[in-house]
């Protein structure tokens, strides 16, 4: 599993030749760093002073979201190794024998269903690292102002894991047939991809004007 690998493992093999760890794995790693950063700043803000001068409101959506942001590291983590099996349908669908027209027909149909497949990794990375996104709110509001540049780099990674993983599902969706599926879908991604940029928008303000 490359999650439990050292760091210069990981980074060495996504180097090498071989096509896995890719972009989605690499994708869902920043996604991952960018909401462990944000639980390093919930740790260095609840419980301290300026934490007890908060409203109960604002303690209860940072606690809550605190608690979320690691059940989003563990499902990042989880797709960083995930990601690398995404496409084993399709390539195992590319075997299947082609002579007759029955063949082609059932090599093709699961082909299809291998690209579908394919993008469901990638677009459930895009799905949580959204989520990221739109959880770091309460922290650049009122975390930790010393911490402030680790909501940024947290803000940046969530938004490239979530910018990654939308590429990985266009690249499989240009491959699909079915237009009703690929309709959705792009209706998806791109409002993913648009209001994702919005909060990234959005957090970097906030942590530029509190630096």
């Amino acid at each position: 599993m490359f999650i439990q690998k050292p760091i210069s493992d990981y980074v060495a093999e996504v180097a090498s030749k071989e096509p896995t760890p890719g972009g989605g794995s690499v994708a869902a790693l920043a996604g991952s760093l960018g909401a462990a950063l944000t639980v390093m700043v919930g740790n260095l803000t609840i419980g301290r002073k300026k934490y007890d001068q908060l409203s109960d409101d604002v303690k209860e959506i940072m606690n809550r979201n605190f608690e979320e942001l690691k059940k989003s590291i563990e499902k990042l983590n989880s797709i960083v190794d995930e990601d690398t099996r995404a496409f084993d349908k399709v390539m195992e669908a590319l075997k299947l024998p082609k002579e007759t027209d029955e063949q082609k027909k059932i090599r093709s149909d699961a082909i299809q269903e291998g690209y579908k497949v394919a993008l469901e990794v990638p677009l459930r990375c895009a799905e949580e690292c959204y989520k990221v996104l739109k959880l770091q709110k309460v922290f650049a509001d009122y975390g930790n102002v010393n911490a402030i540049t680790d909501v940024g780099v947290g803000a940046l990674l969530a938004a490239t894991g979530l910018e990654g993983a939308i590429l990985n599902v266009r690249i499989n969706l240009n491959s699909i047939k079915d237009l009703e599926f690929k309709n959705r879908i792009e209706g998806r991604i791109n409002i993913l991809m648009t209001e994702g940029l919005k909060l990234k928008n959005e957090l970097m303000e906030t942590v530029y004007k509190r630096l």
